[in-house]
């Protein structure tokens, strides 16, 4: 059996001793992964799983969305400084 706590505390070790900056994109990824290697064992759990992969699905489309406004809003930014200036 899976102990998840365990996984989750050396993950954070791992995020903790790793000396690049991890960004929304390798947690968004690390936490896919996790949830590939949990194995469902009911028909509810394996509903779940699937609610949760979906949900994964969905941050990573926002995530990406937001991300295009940010770079357009510091180009604005940008912009706005070198007219002051």
């Amino acid at each position: 059996m899976m102990d998840l706590t365990k996984m989750t505390r050396e993950f954070l070790q791992n995020l903790d001793e790793g000396s690049t900056k991890v960004d929304i994109h390798g947690y968004i990824q690390a936490l896919s992964e996790t949830l590939n290697s949990i194995s469902p064992r009911s028909q509810t759990e394996q509903r779940r799983m699937a609610v949760a992969k979906q949900h994964i699905k969905e941050i990573k489309r926002h995530t990406r969305k937001l991300q295009e406004k940010v770079a357009i809003l510091e180009e604005r930014v940008t912009l706005l400084e070198e007219d002051n200036h």
